[in-house]
């Protein structure tokens, strides 16, 4: 039996060049209220977050702020 949690939200980061920059990324991430699974494609950017509920934008990008890079435009 799974549990689907019914939120996904898809970003994409700036400035990440190895495993480090996507493990401190998943790390400030995964520390929102909610935030149930954080993954990381280091060759892309995309940041798929899976929570449980709704993230403000505005709460993202701190997140990824406080990690150290910038989401895309």
């Amino acid at each position: 039996m799974s549990i689907e949690t019914p939120f996904r939200t898809d970003v994409i980061v700036s400035g990440m060049t190895c495993g480090h920059c996507t493990a401190s990324v998943r790390e400030e991430v995964g520390e929102l209220a909610g935030v149930r699974d954080v993954e990381v494609d280091l060759s892309t950017g995309l940041v798929t977050i899976s929570s449980d509920r709704e993230l403000p934008l505005d709460e993202i990008r701190g997140a990824v702020t406080e990690a150290g890079y910038t989401l895309a435009d």
